[in-house]
């Protein structure tokens, strides 16, 4: 099946751009799309390969070298000058989330290396990608350790694979674009700055353009040869656009002028190093490029500061990304050079941004109260009002470390002891375990005492697959965070929650950190209620928190056993994941006359299951009843008063131990 044509996407105007700008010059780095789900992200991505010109390649490379300037030190190489070269299409590969690093980077042979002493190197899907692009979708949810390896490759032009002192290295440039959906989860800030440019996107809300958006698609599905057919002039026209853009790049100009202007941009938003600067003059000069200009103007560097500075601007994971247009236009102003005058508005903005030449056709539709007692309150009636207090969280610290106890086997993460692909090397596996690297020098150990039996003549090691040792690895693996939250009257005293809330939302930045997935259940009144579902997006559950008001009477069994079914249903989905239960509360069970029986019942049961548990003792006052520390010790938890979560608080604990 024809893949979509890119011309046909209807809207998208943006995205559109950010994709040409990254295929006239790869050296900005490639583009992360954000947005919600269906939103033709990966129908654009794909469509996009069909636009770029072709690529001669060495005939026998499988490293598409170029024969006019072959990579030296690749694999396959030293290439012959004249080498037999041939022409094909530019690639699209498509990089799984679940893949292995062997599979991305390519694996070396080390039972080969070691028999016959030959580098035996199998390409993997960067060397494929090579003079292409790149795709990943759902780049939040691949491994943290494999988006380092993509983006090192994308920004140096080279993949290097090491095992055991043997070494390989070969070019990889390529255009990188990644997708993902904010709502599963955010990428750690320095993963975001090693995108050129980012992209959010949005159905349109406009019905004339949602329903031709709907009946392009059901004329492409009914036939997809026919309708690419239609718009095969338009894709040819905008293939031809890119090609030029890419010839003219070379000689477009950056003054000084231009350079001054770039900086004062990136330093009024408070962006960190200097990698946005970077970005946004490559982005500036690709966009003269593709409006034909052989110089950098301020509407270059308008259009270049909306697609790279936007998601540079995020210091934590509850920063919402953006960029505020009234300030970079003033900032525009104020730094433009006298001779160019002001500018006559903000073109190649979000409303226009296919500032180009005879750029993409869209078709049809494009376009101060008193604090209540810290007794329990009356029943809650659902939304913040009679006997209900919403408060919100203070500003987030550093949060002390709660780990999960014993060794898991978990996702890569930075909380839990765990056995990993990669950490450091802990014992070795014999033949037939294969998990983890061979292990060289346990290899060698047990080839050695055989030699002799195996006839071996010459230096070459005689080496039989039963020989071959795998080495263990220890790491650290993220988790899965559940938080079970007392929203009760007790908890209702101003300064309590919004010390309780700033806890928390501690705990939830720790935990973005750490890798882990978190989810919240809240208890209040007569009930529990999974206030979010387990989710790697705590950005979700800091929005959650936030808006959660108290009141009510104290159902803490009940919000026990919910935390036990989320634990259990979890478990099912995601085996490997262990999880660590942090209960927040001040111990106190008020919700019937069996309320402390059920509440010590529900604990014990928690308590049988093995699940690592931490109390955070929210009860204050001079008079303390002790019911966290008695919580703690039927669910087998670690106890902690809430004033102790800051990291502060543990340092001067261990200091006044010590004195």
């Amino acid at each position: 099946m024809r893949p979509y044509p890119f011309t046909a996407v209807v809207g998208m105007a943006e995205l559109r751009l950010a994709l040409v700008l990254s295929a006239i010059s790869p050296a900005i780095g490639g583009v992360l799309v954000r947005g919600e789900k269906g939103t033709a992200k990966s129908t654009m991505v794909r469509a996009l390969a069909g636009l770029l010109p072709g690529v001669d390649v060495v005939e026998s490379c499988r490293f598409s070298c170029a024969p006019a300037a072959p990579d030296p030190a690749c694999p396959d190489g030293p290439h012959a000058e004249g080498a037999a070269a041939r022409r094909r299409p530019a690639k699209l590969v498509e990089l799984p989330v679940g893949a292995a690093e062997d599979r991305v980077v390519g694996s070396l042979d080390l039972e080969r290396a070691l028999a016959d002493g030959v580098t035996d190197y199998q390409p993997g899907l960067l060397a494929g990608a090579h003079r292409g692009l790149l795709y990943v979708d759902e780049v939040n949810l691949l491994h943290d350790h494999l988006v380092d390896t993509l983006l090192d490759a994308a920004a140096m032009g080279r993949v290097t694979v090491e095992r055991e002192g043997v070494s390989v290295s070969h070019a990889a440039r390529f255009v990188l674009i990644g997708t993902m959906n904010p709502e599963e989860g955010e990428l750690r800030p320095q993963l975001l700055d090693r995108f050129g440019l980012t992209v959010e996107v949005a159905s349109s809300r406009e019905p004339a353009q949602r329903v031709e958006v709907v009946r392009r698609r059901l004329a492409y599905e009914a036939a997809p040869g026919d309708f690419a057919e239609g718009y095969a002039e338009a894709e040819a026209a905008l293939a031809a656009d890119i090609e030029a853009a890419q010839r003219l790049l070379s000689a477009v100009s950056l003054s000084d002028d231009a350079l001054v202007q770039i900086a004062e941009v990136c330093a009024a938003f408070e962006v960190d190093g200097m990698r946005a600067d970077i970005v946004t003059a490559r982005t500036a000069a690709a966009h003269a490029a593709w409006c034909g200009r052989d110089e950098v103007t301020t509407d270059d560097i308008r259009v270049a500061a909306r697609l790279a500075l936007p998601h540079r601007r995020r210091r934590n994971p509850f920063d919402a990304p953006g960029i505020d247009e009234e300030q970079l236009e003033q900032t525009l102003r104020d730094s433009e050079p006298p001779e160019q005058g002001p500018p006559d508005g903000p073109e190649g903005g979000p409303d226009d941004p296919d500032d180009g030449p005879e750029g993409p056709d869209d078709g049809p539709g494009s376009g101060g109260e008193p604090e209540p007692s810290d007794s329990d309150g009356p029943p809650a009636n659902g939304q913040p009002g009679s006997g209900e207090r919403q408060v919100g969280a203070g500003s987030p610290y550093r949060a002390r470390l709660f780990t999960v106890d014993g060794t898991g086997a978990g996702a890569h993460g930075r909380r839990s002891r765990a056995v990993t692909d990669s950490g450091r090397t802990v014992g070795v596996r014999p033949a037939g375990v294969r998990e983890g690297g061979p292990h060289l020098l346990a290899t060698v150990r047990a080839a050695a005492p055989h030699q002799r039996a195996r006839g071996r003549s010459g230096a070459g090691l005689v080496v039989r697959a039963h020989d071959v040792r795998y080495a263990v690895r220890e790491g650290k693996e993220g988790n899965l965070v559940l938080f079970c939250v007392d929203a009760s009257g007790s908890m209702g005293a101003r300064s309590r929650i919004r010390e309780v809330k700033s806890a928390v939302l501690s705990l939830l930045l720790d935990a973005y950190q750490r890798r882990d997935k978190v989810g919240l259940v809240t208890f209040r009144a007569s009930s529990a209620e999974v206030a979010l579902p387990p989710t790697i997006s705590v950005d979700a559950a800091a929005s959650r928190l936030e808006a959660l008001p108290t009141g009510g009477r104290t159902p803490l069994a009940e919000g026990l056993v919910r935390a036990a079914e989320v634990l259990r249903v979890e478990a099912l989905r995601d085996p490997r994941r262990r999880p660590l239960l942090v209960v927040v509360t001040d111990g106190r069970a008020t919700s019937g006359s069996d309320a402390v029986a059920r509440a010590r019942t529900a604990a014990g049961l928690l308590a049988g299951s093995g699940v690592t548990s931490v109390v955070l003792d929210c009860e204050s006052g001079r008079m303390r009843l002790g019911l966290g520390v008695e919580l703690a010790a039927h669910l087998g938890a670690e106890h902690v008063a809430l004033g102790d979560v800051a990291a502060e608080a543990l340092t001067r604990e261990v200091k006044r131990r010590a004195a």
